[in-house]
């Protein structure tokens, strides 16, 4: 099986889904993990990987070496933690990219990081920033949302990186969905290194208030992709009711797999 693993995870419990490793942290837990990468000073991508990502990354080469260069791999979606306890390592809880945010703010608030937001519709970073600000003293050093290219390669080339470095971000949260946004940090990663790179998807939405979250209790049924489909349907419907459908498949080769192929730490 040639499956992917975030580098650094060894002392980690972790769990395979498809070819994507996943590492089993509490919400705490994981934010702790991101301000050691920050510490650290030797830069990082965070990644939260979903039923979509787990498909993608059977096809995509480019979105499966992102994944393998991984600092952290955190589980977006209840339909990956029921998933878990099936495969017999129950993931600890749900989190994703976008419920990231406001925790790292106020994290950076505290340890008077500098952050970057990169990504979203036009204008959207800069609400974003605004609301983060309003919450919290936090020293957002840049808002950008330059056009990104499938392969992750932004339109503007080495501009983007230059306005990056001029800022020097601790934390730069990209929102340019998936695979997109994962694909630019890690082709990106040495460029914007001491930088710790985080995708968070639609999170600026969220926080600037123009896309709603879905309730608890629709996250916890496991129903949340259906109301984000009612949001954005012509964006979503194929990935979510053509694509994603895959995952049975690639539940049951990994189900068939000893367990201890599918686990480590």
């Amino acid at each position: 099986m040639d499956a992917v693993r975030p580098k650094g995870g060894a002392a980690r419990r972790q769990l395979r889904v498809g070819r994507v490793w996943i590492d089993s942290l509490t919400f705490d837990e994981a934010i702790d993990a991101i301000d050691d990468l920050v510490a650290a000073g030797e830069g990082g991508v965070v990644f939260t990987p979903n039923v979509d990502h787990i498909v993608q990354v059977e096809h995509n080469f480019a979105f499966r070496a992102a994944y393998e260069d991984a600092s952290l791999s955190l589980v977006d979606g209840q339909p990956l933690l029921w998933v878990s306890r099936l495969l017999g390592s129950p993931l600890p809880e749900k989190i994703s990219g976008s419920d990231l945010m406001v925790p790292l703010a106020r994290r950076a608030a505290q340890r008077k990081w500098r952050v970057y937001l990169l990504g979203g519709g036009p204008g959207i970073a800069e609400l974003a920033a605004r609301e983060l600000r309003k919450q919290f003293d936090i020293d957002i050093v840049g808002t950008d949302a330059p056009f990104v290219k499938p392969d992750g390669e932004p339109v503007e080339g080495p501009a983007v990186i230059e306005r990056i470095n001029r800022a020097a971000p601790h934390l730069l949260f990209a929102a340019f969905g998936a695979p997109k946004q994962e694909l630019f940090l890690h082709r990106s990663r040495a460029a914007i290194r001491p930088a710790v790179g985080i995708g968070v998807g639609a999170g600026f939405d969220f926080v600037a208030g123009r896309l709603r979250r879905a309730p608890s209790f629709i996250s916890k049924s496991g129903l949340e992709w259906l109301f984000r489909l009612a949001q954005e349907p012509r964006r979503l419907a194929k990935r979510y009711l053509v694509d994603d459908p895959e995952f049975v498949a690639i539940l049951y080769r990994t189900l068939r797999e000893p367990k201890g192929a599918r686990t480590r730490g």
